[in-house]
């Protein structure tokens, strides 16, 4: 291949992304060229989300965009919807190489391989996936924030859910790859870390389980090894803020939180994965906690942090929500008050129990439910900012947005400063003062 350039185009969740970036690493090393997806390159690889019938339909019109910036290329698809419908990618016209979600490594030594006219099929099964797959990438982004992906798979198989078919079983990241990646992200001035995965409430049940055959208190030993893990990189001068993704109540303990309000580095920003606030509707969902149990880890959470934010995924719509059902969603989330939800209509997703569940929600009954709890998320969020006016936070500052600095503070509220300085990088703490259209303002 004579003229070297590729782009990429990643869908999904900030998992996805970490691969795209490691992908891009390998092509970079190689000599390759990145360019953007919407100019002409030789290769163009597309990494695809399948978490919803509407993910997989996004995912092939860009599969589909791909190739109308240049025909002589070659496309590669990547990533879940490939993983769990590979002849399906295949078919559609132009694809030359189909790869699901794991040997990311090896994607550049399969292009090499290609002709324009071959259509390859390299889908691996994930059945004796046993081992975390090490990409060794350097840099993440082009802000401060890294995400660092510790753990692959889930075992949960919640009723709507495809992923741990696409994802297979759990695998977690050994410490010392951790902190060898930890290293490079210092070398290279990233200030803050996201530990992220795909359930990384499970990091580390696999290591109990190859030296214990039972299940009993597996749980609580995740805590411990997640924990060992957020204490060595925060032992990383360069590494000022430590995150964690998406967790759920079960890690949430006692012993969990105490040991984190010792580690000054981590961020009290909580994303506390709840779908319904309904515990009939939970049960059909297969979501393995009820609503008691999810306010006691919100309420833990504020007992040993101060002013934490907590977020949150609503699904609304999931088949035989009734009217009372919705009803008490509502009513538990103006109760327990969260910073931010993210709220999604459901969406069926063939493969899952969910796709065949009776009493399925008519299509404008759940965009009206959408948009009540929408206005709920407007005014807890209006009601946790403006209770931080006048306050003094620290803030990470990360880009320029028109007159202001935008940066973001521990809770991961995001604050302006208006400035011509280049802020970049900078950890400062401001005082915010007022908010303007939305916007937290802060100054020196």
């Amino acid at each position: 291949m004579q003229n070297k350039t590729f782009a990429t185009y990643t869908l999904g969740c900030k998992v996805n992304q970490y691969e795209t970036n490691a992908v891009e690493e390998v092509f970079i090393e190689d000599g390759f060229t990145l360019t953007d997806f919407d100019e002409k390159a030789d290769v163009y690889i597309i990494n695809t989300c399948t978490v919803t019938a509407m993910s997989d339909k996004k995912s092939r019109q860009i599969i589909r965009r791909a190739k109308k910036q240049n025909k002589n290329s070659l496309v590669v698809v990547i990533g879940c919807y490939s993983q769990i419908s590979p002849d399906e990618v295949a078919k559609i016209e132009d694809v030359n190489l189909v790869m699901g979600t794991s040997n990311k490594k090896g994607i550049l030594q399969e292009v090499k391989k290609l002709k324009l006219t071959d259509k390859v099929i390299k889908v691996n099964s994930l059945k004796d996936e046993n081992e975390f797959e090490n990409l060794d990438t350097k840099a993440h982004s082009k802000n401060q924030r890294a995400f660092l992906k510790i753990q692959d798979g889930c075992d949960r198989y919640c009723s709507y859910c495809i992923i741990p078919y696409t994802r297979g079983k759990v695998r977690s990241r050994r410490k010392d790859d951790i902190l060898k990646e930890i290293e490079e992200l210092s070398k290279n001035d990233y200030k803050e870390v996201v530990l992220t995965g795909i359930h990384v409430a499970s990091y580390g049940k696999d290591f109990r389980l190859k030296s214990l055959k039972e299940q009993e208190n597996v749980n609580d030993i995740n805590e411990n090894y997640l924990l060992d893990v957020i204490e060595s990189i925060a032992q990383n001068d360069g590494i000022k803020r430590i995150r964690i993704g998406s967790l759920e109540p079960v890690i949430i303990t006692d012993n969990f939180l105490e040991k984190l309000t010792k580690i000054e580095k981590f961020c009290p920003h909580f994303h506390l994965s709840l779908q319904s606030g309904c515990d009939e509707t939970l049960s059909r969902m297969n979501r393995r906690y009820t609503t008691e149990e999810y306010e006691e880890s919100v309420n833990k959470i504020r007992k040993y942090f101060d002013n934490p934010a907590i977020t949150t995924d609503v699904i609304v719509g999931f088949p035989g929500e009734t009217e009372e059902e919705f009803n008490k969603t509502f009513d538990y989330l103006k109760k327990i008050k969260l910073y931010q939800m993210h709220i999604f209509p459901f969406s069926r997703r063939s493969g899952t129990k969910a796709h065949d569940m009776p009493n399925q929600i008519p299509e404008q009954i759940k965009h009206t439910r959408v948009e009540i709890l929408k206005k709920l998320d407007e005014q807890n969020r209006d009601s946790f900012e403006n209770n931080m006016i006048g306050k003094i936070e620290q803030v990470l500052f990360e880009q320029r947005a028109g007159e202001y600095f935008e940066g973001h503070t521990k809770n991961y509220v995001k604050l302006y400063m208006k400035t011509e300085q280049d802020l970049s990088g900078i950890l400062q703490n401001v005082l915010i003062y007022e908010k303007i259209d939305d916007r937290l303002i802060c100054k020196k």
